[in-house]
């Protein structure tokens, strides 16, 4: 039996102890820092590699945090040295990669008579770089939910207002809320980046489509739509396609309908065109009476909304829409 090796189970020494604490303190990175009474340094260990240069043994928090971090902690400590009660702090310290944020837990070493202050420190950049961008998450989330609450109340006065039936309202009513829940799905998708035009197009046209086998007649540029844009031109799409359903090309198992999107000009800027061209067969019924909700949405709101512009035509035996979407509201990224 080889007496030279530590029996299992026995005891550390009080050396093999400290190496233990030395290693756990370099995997957790947590530093130690002690000051006498006086709140002068005289142990530090594991402290971060940027602070290294600025600890002198004998110094105290002026020379290792800077004079306005330094002072703050010399105030606390000394509260901590008379009343025995734990503090804790944070400092910023700059950096060769930027700001690093630590946090110091301090507290009296010796019960009746004070030998000094034990400093427990350890780096919380990124939990308070994740509190920040948690915050301003919370934040934008509030402001579009407001958006759209306010976007909801709107959809059903003006619905209420152009409707004589409770039945009426409520068809009209849950297929314009179904419209915007549609492009709030595809917005949601992308972590509330927006959508792209196609996918809207084809996310609304979708539940009135006679024939999945028949490719929805949507061409020319892909652009992916900020959420505002996204939500509005939605709104536009669901009331021509919901006439086509009930009046036009959709309901007679025709596909006379073209959805384009190209380049163009708004006030001298660039912009997009998204035009609807439909052939209608027929007396030429339709939704869109000079009073009503949705000729209002596609000449008005939905236009103003995006500061863009719309041109809304009733033919004989035709249905036109073109509206002008400004590049603030989107980007171009694909063709087809």
């Amino acid at each position: 039996m080889n007496t030279s090796e530590p029996l299992a189970g026995a005891p550390l020494s009080l050396e093999g102890k400290a190496a233990l604490m030395e290693r756990a303190l370099a995997s957790a990175s947590v530093s130690i820092l002690f000051q006498d009474r006086s709140l002068a340094i005289r142990h530090a260990d594991n402290l971060p590699d940027h602070l290294q240069p600025s600890l002198i043994i004998g110094g105290n928090d002026l020379d290792l945090f800077g004079e306005k971090d330094g002072e703050h902690l010399l105030r606390l400590k000394r509260g901590v040295l008379d009343t025995g009660k734990p503090a804790a702090a944070e400092v910023e310290i700059p950096s060769g990669d930027g700001i690093r944020i630590y946090e110091l837990k301090m507290e009296r070493i010796g019960d009746r008579k004070a030998q000094g202050v034990l400093s427990v420190i350890s780096e919380i950049t990124e939990s308070r770089h994740r509190e920040k961008v948690l915050k301003s998450l919370l934040r934008e989330l509030s402001h579009r939910s407001k958006n759209l609450l306010a976007i909801i109340q709107g959809i059903a006065t003006q619905t209420a207002r152009h409707t004589l039936s409770v039945d009426n309202f409520l068809i009209k009513f849950r297929g314009r809320l179904q419209s915007l829940s549609n492009s709030q799905d595809l917005i949601t998708d992308s972590s509330w980046r927006g959508a792209y035009l196609f996918e809207l197009a084809e996310k609304q046209f979708a539940p009135y489509w006679p024939d999945a086998g028949v490719p929805m007649p949507i061409y020319g540029i892909n652009a992916h739509l900020t959420p505002n844009a996204a939500v509005h031109l939605g709104l536009a799409l669901h009331e021509l396609i919901v006439n086509s359903a009930s009046h036009g090309a959709i309901s007679a198992g025709a596909t006379s309908i073209t959805l384009n999107c190209k380049e163009a000009e708004l006030d001298g800027k660039k912009a997009i065109e998204v035009a609807w061209s439909e052939r209608v067969h027929g007396p030429g019924n339709h939704e869109f009476e000079d009073n009503s909700f949705s000729r209002t949405v596609l000449e008005r709101v939905v236009p103003t909304s995006m500061n863009g512009r719309a041109d809304f035509a009733l033919g004989d035996g035709s249905i036109g829409y073109r509206l002008t979407i400004p590049e603030t509201e989107y980007e171009i990224l694909r063709r087809r």
